[in-house]
């Protein structure tokens, strides 16, 4: 049946965001929609929370402040989020931001005057010179489905011996609700030409559970927690 082929398995088209030399305008107002939807769907839920819970284990008691990296951070919206949750707990935390786009740095660094603890740095993180950073955790939001399976094996590898404590993956759920849904609301409130094409076609790229689980088998990761999130997300902490 097409409903059941159509999701069976990942799609590798590529996303309009993906291109690195994209800029402008439609780009800004992409990532000004984007932060709506973390607002509205759950997506800085999913990364706070998971700190809330590592906070309260224990994880966060360095002398030191604790390095937290976001790799692909795009409009820098959800190291913002982390920032405010820190400075709420008292928590001496240093944050960087990755990514590739010149315009998304330059859009993080207009966004983040009010936010000292934030560092945004160009990186390709398939430079091996990026296994050799140290960080305490990673931060992965709606990153990883821009990648294919085997991209994602090498950053999560990269990851595991870069990572102190780990990574936490917060991604989309592949599935017909989540696909149909974005595609009608990115429609009805009118969203950029960038969203309307790349929001559906982020679900149609994105994962099913027993993807994620190889994922993290083939990366030798055996210690992690993996649960679904309402609106159609995954939450994934990896412990390095």
């Amino acid at each position: 049946m097409f409903w059941n082929k159509k999701f069976k398995s990942r799609s590798n088209q590529i996303e309009l965001m993906d291109d690195p030399t994209l800029r402008g305008d439609a780009l800004q107002q992409n990532l000004e929609e984007l932060e709506q939807v973390n607002i509205w769907l759950g997506g800085y839920a999913i990364i706070l929370d998971t700190l809330e819970h590592l906070h309260i284990a224990g994880f966060f008691k360095a002398a030191k402040p604790i390095r937290i990296v976001d790799v692909g951070c795009g409009g820098g919206d959800t190291l913002r989020c982390v920032a405010r949750w820190a400075r709420k707990q008292n928590l001496k935390l240093e944050l960087i931001g990755l990514d590739f786009n010149d315009f998304m740095l330059e859009y993080c660094e207009r966004k983040s005057q009010d936010y000292p603890e934030i560092q945004w740095q160009k990186m390709d993180i398939f430079n091996p010179s990026f296994a050799n950073e140290r960080y305490d955790l990673a931060i992965c939001s709606l990153f990883c489905h821009h990648f294919s399976h085997q991209e994602l094996v090498s950053i999560f590898k990269s990851l595991r011996q870069n990572c102190d404590i780990g990574f936490v993956i917060n991604d989309l759920h592949r599935h017909p609700l989540a696909y149909y849904g974005i595609k009608f609301l990115t429609r009805v409130f009118r969203g950029s030409y960038l969203v309307q094409h790349d929001a559906p076609l982020s679900v149609l790229r994105a994962f099913k559970h027993k993807e994620l689980k190889a994922l993290m088998a083939e990366s030798g990761i055996n210690r992690y927690y993996l649960a679904w999130r309402w609106a159609f997300r995954f939450r994934l902490l990896a412990f390095t």
